[in-house]
């Protein structure tokens, strides 16, 4: 979107004190790193440092204005020609302007996706189905929060037609407040489970905080289309909390698949079916269970006009979020999945049913390298050796990495007998030990090229520093 440096001062609230009132903005970063050619206007923002402590590296990398809490004067290092708008607090002036970009948008679907585990990948099939109809911005990997909505809408160019918000929550109220700046038309809600209950206390509670989305959507008549797993009775019972349209998917929905199959790449074909008709979906992402966030993402595509063809090409050549069910092979000839960007019970166990799914040669082995499930509160210890002992059932080895939690109760009468813990107080040196866990394995030689991995954990384990490893 373009803005000028006069004109955001307007919506929210600030004064343009040094530079240029006409100094002209089409990108809105809190990240210095990302400032280039394009004229950007930089939003520090308190984090673990002050983001006003990098306005002069913003300014050397060539942005062409800032917002600020502090007074120009007391901003060094800056050129004169940088515009500074001066507000009172720059993470409400950053969520003021993402409310007025949405007005621009107005008229034109906004789709808001939420859930404990799916919306990314939802949000990438969303996306995908979307673009080949019409002009698209979503947001870009897991931007969710109060930081990531605003500037997602900011971003997004001129000539968009559809706007994809990705929605997170640590607590009752945030996804609400995400719905006031969003303004979302329709409404995705994929799973609700056993993800960040530390915050939330239970699972209901969880439940009552996504559903926010769906409180937030306009009437059926203003055009809300809440979309619902029809699976899932947390989830349906939001249906109770709206005057939107509702359209289901999933089993039993109003949009579902049949005849699934997964290829040896772990890639499935199915198809999908619906009012519109029936249509075959070479799905352009691994693992069956991303065809439910496949069949949301149809659903509300499909809700607001795109013809079922255009659904079936977006769904093919999805644009991917990294870390998500990739698979890579190693310089050994391992074949290594990496889903290394997040954990949660339910996405774990996902995950560890498509490595037994993955086939191997005859004599091969599968390894599920995990790291931490984060944020689980009470249930954490539980969780972990529930899926320790899903590998075990499953025939999969295990390596906990600072997780010792996934071996508790495997025994040498099940599979998992030869499990390995990589657990240390240091967690970089978790990393290390996993590495050479696999390089010697209690169950045989290093891993070769006969041999599956999985490589899975929260985003505090860093796993993805393993894959590097592997695959170096």
């Amino acid at each position: 979107m373009r803005w000028i440096a006069a004109e955001i001062a307007d919506v929210v609230g600030g004064t343009v004190t040094q530079g240029d009132p006409a100094t002209v903005i089409e990108q809105v970063t809190q990240d210095s790193r990302e400032i280039g050619a394009t004229p950007a206007m930089f939003v520090p923002l308190l984090a673990d440092r002050d983001g006003h402590d990098f306005i002069a590296v913003a300014a050397a990398a060539g942005a062409a204005a800032t917002l600020s809490s502090r007074p120009a004067a007391d901003l060094v290092g800056l050129p004169d020609h940088m515009a500074v708008i001066e507000v009172s607090d720059t993470a409400l002036a950053l969520s003021e302007l993402g409310s007025a970009g949405r007005a621009r948008l107005e008229g034109r679907p906004v789709i808001g996706i939420t859930g404990s585990v799916g919306k990314t990948t939802t949000k990438d099939f969303l996306a995908a189905i979307l673009a080949v109809d019409r002009p698209t911005h979503a947001s870009r990997e897991s931007f969710n929060n109060e930081i990531g909505v605003p500037l997602t809408i900011l971003n997004a160019p001129d000539d968009t037609e559809a706007l994809v918000l990705e929605m997170g929550a640590r607590g009752i109220g945030h996804i609400a407040s995400l719905c006031a700046i969003g303004r979302p038309t329709v409404g995705i809600v994929t799973i609700v489970g056993t993800a960040h209950t530390s915050e939330f206390g239970s699972v209901e509670a969880v439940a009552q905080a996504k559903g926010e989305l769906i409180e937030a959507l306009p009437s059926a008549s203003a055009g809300g289309v809440a979309v619902l797993d029809a699976a899932q009775p947390l989830v349906l019972h939001m249906a109770d909390r709206t005057t939107a349209e509702v359209i289901t998917f999933g089993p039993g929905g109003d949009v579902w698949a049949e005849s699934i199959v997964l290829d040896d790449e772990l890639v499935p074909t199915f198809s999908l079916a619906c009012a519109q008709g029936r249509a075959e979906v070479v799905l352009g992402a691994r693992g069956i269970h991303l065809v439910d966030n496949a069949l949301a993402a149809a659903a509300a595509a499909m809700a607001v006009g795109v013809p079922l063809a255009a659904v079936v090409t977006g769904l093919a050549e999805p644009v991917l979020s990294p870390m998500r069910m990739a698979l890579v092979r190693s310089p050994r000839g391992t074949r290594i999945l990496n889903d290394a960007y997040n954990a949660n019970p339910m996405s774990t166990e996902a995950a560890l049913r498509s490595l037994a799914a993955l086939p191997v040669a005859p004599g091969g082995r599968r390894f599920a390298v995990l790291g931490e499930m984060a944020e689980l509160g009470d249930v954490s210890a539980d969780e972990h050796a529930r899926m320790g002992q899903v590998a075990a059932d499953l025939g999969i080895h295990v390596i906990a990495v600072n997780s010792p939690d996934y071996l508790a109760g495997l025994d040498s009468s099940n599979a998992a007998s030869t499990a390995s813990s990589a657990s240390t107080a240091d967690l970089a040196a978790g990393i290390p030990e996993a590495l050479r866990l696999l390089a010697d394995p209690p169950v045989g030689a290093p891993i070769g090229p006969d041999d599956a991995v999985l490589v899975k954990g929260s985003r505090v384990a860093g796993l993805e520093r393993l894959v590097d490893l592997l695959s170096a």
